[in-house]
């Protein structure tokens, strides 16, 4: 039921009462929940890949006779810095537009954008055009981590949501299992030409992003997205609809949704209001924010930033195995969400985010003081990134989880948006400026004080972690924090 009354500023809007949040809420597990996850999800995977990949291709290029005149250098300092800014800025740019055009529009234009990028990095001639084509990549990838992670949790029932939003995240892994095996046939000069290698790897993310693009058709506009901004009648059609097919699908009747919400209906958000309760209304969960995502940046780099240099410097493994064992890691990475994601539905976020932060600090301080001592060699610190970065995998895709469902709905892509932002620039600037000359020095103290430095920050984000993280589990978004448009407005947490 909706009438006319002044919101909060004086301005005469519709209000609003709807049950769309409990219907979405109680409907069980159904083929329309996992189009939603292949069809969004699995854009972390050609995230993977990307970064992988242009990691792993980094010498070929360098190379003469590969079609582009750069140095490895070139392709590991500038190319990789104009991806990571152009993942902040798209970030940013798109979250905005998400939070204010809705989640469908622009995760279709995010996906077109980044398509057309990669597709035109795999035809560079001259470095100017890669260097081009890689920051609009990255740009459409940032852009893609807002408008997805909003959509997936608005979509997903409560009682799955973490762990679903957890291993979505953590696939980001499995493009980069992708990556490290698929550089190891491209560029393989037996089979593919110096000069055409290192771009068949780009081509197939684009094939990739391609069936992406197909299933992503059939994804809807958030339901919760709709109400607010004025769609109140589209929302209910939508969810109908969608209730009607898991009936026929389950055989049987769903439970009556439990609760209501009103809300004045606003077409837009001014970034004033969403800066002001981010800061100003959850001061507490934007520390939690930042703390997660500055913490594991930094771990990520302590280990990752360096780890060619690593095993080449100090255990002789030749260039060209090293993707072997960074697949290893990959896969350690991808299951740790995939095994200990149910746990933060059941168990609770505050006591899994904390700990897998916290044991995955500890691990590492294990690590460099093992490494310290000379008692590793190339394949058991491999062992050891395994074990770190299974709890620590976790940890990172919590983080993204958790700024999802802290703030309100107006705000949440472009919460997204700024946190991702923040993390990633600690990670792909200030990260890579600490541990580079530590990494690559080949002293072993060096090395060891780069594993320290990482495993203290993560450890003291899951110490904040611990005190601030709020009960979110099984929880709907609304009740997590009431949406700015609420009749009346809830209290912050």
């Amino acid at each position: 039921m909706a009438q006319s009354a002044p919101d909060a500023t004086g301005k005469e809007t519709r209000v609003l009462t709807t049950d769309v949040p409990a219907r979405l809420d109680r409907l069980p597990w159904s083929r329309w929940h996992w189009m939603i996850v292949v069809g969004l999800g699995t854009v972390w995977i050609l995230d993977g890949l990307e970064v992988t990949t242009v990691g792993n291709i980094a010498g070929r290029l360098s190379e003469k006779g590969s079609g582009l005149a750069v140095t490895s250098a070139e392709i590991t300092g500038i190319a990789a810095a104009l991806y990571v800014a152009g993942s902040c800025t798209g970030a940013l740019f798109f979250g905005w537009l998400t939070d204010r055009y809705g989640r469908k529009k622009l995760f279709m234009i995010t996906l077109v954008m980044y398509l057309t990028a990669t597709a035109l990095t795999a035809l560079s001639f001259a470095p100017w055009w890669f260097f081009t084509f890689r920051f609009l990549t990255g740009f459409g990838i940032g852009g893609e981590y807002a408008a997805i992670n909003s959509a997936i949790d608005e979509l997903i029932p409560s009682k799955f949501r973490g762990r679903v939003d957890l291993i979505i995240n953590g696939s980001y892994w499995l493009g980069a299992i992708g990556g490290s095996l698929l550089s190891i046939v491209a560029l393989n000069t037996s089979i593919f030409p110096l000069n055409v290698g290192w771009r068949l790897t780009f081509a197939l993310g684009v094939v990739l992003g391609l069936v992406i693009l197909l299933v992503r058709r059939h994804v809807p506009e958030s339901p919760r997205w709709q109400f607010i901004h004025g769609y109140g009648d589209e929302a209910n059609e939508l969810v109908g609809q969608v209730e009607k097919e898991i009936e026929r699908e389950k055989h049987e009747p769903l439970p009556p949704p439990a609760g209501s919400i009103t809300i004045h209906q606003r077409q837009s958000i001014g970034f004033g209001v969403i800066a002001k309760t981010v800061f100003g209304k959850y001061p507490k969960r934007a520390v939690l924010g930042l703390s997660l995502f500055i913490g594991q940046a930094f771990l990520y780099n302590a280990i990752t930033f360096g780890f060619g240099s690593i095993l080449n410097t100090f255990f002789h493994v030749a260039t060209d195995h090293t993707g072997y064992y960074f697949a290893v890691i990959a896969a350690g990475n991808f299951l740790g969400p995939l095994l200990l994601g149910r746990l933060f539905d059941t168990v609770g976020r505050r006591i899994m985010i904390s700990s897998t932060y916290i044991v995955s600090g500890l691990l590492l301080f294990g690590t460099a003081w093992l490494f310290d001592r000379g008692s590793l060699d190339a394949t058991t610190l491999t062992a050891c990134w395994c074990a770190v970065l299974f709890f620590a995998s976790a940890g990172a895709s919590s983080a993204y989880l958790t700024v999802s469902e802290i703030f309100p709905m107006e705000t949440r892509a472009m919460a997204i948006a700024f946190f991702y932002a923040l993390g990633t620039a600690a990670g792909g600037i200030s990260g890579p400026l600490v541990f580079s000359d530590l990494t690559k020095s080949g002293v072993v103290g060096d090395t060891v004080l780069a594993f320290n430095v990482g495993a203290s920050l993560v450890c003291a984000a899951g110490l904040v972690a611990a005190f601030l993280a709020v009960k979110a589990e099984g929880r709907s978004l609304e009740d997590i924090a009431a949406p700015l448009t609420s009749a009346p407005a809830g209290a912050p947490g």
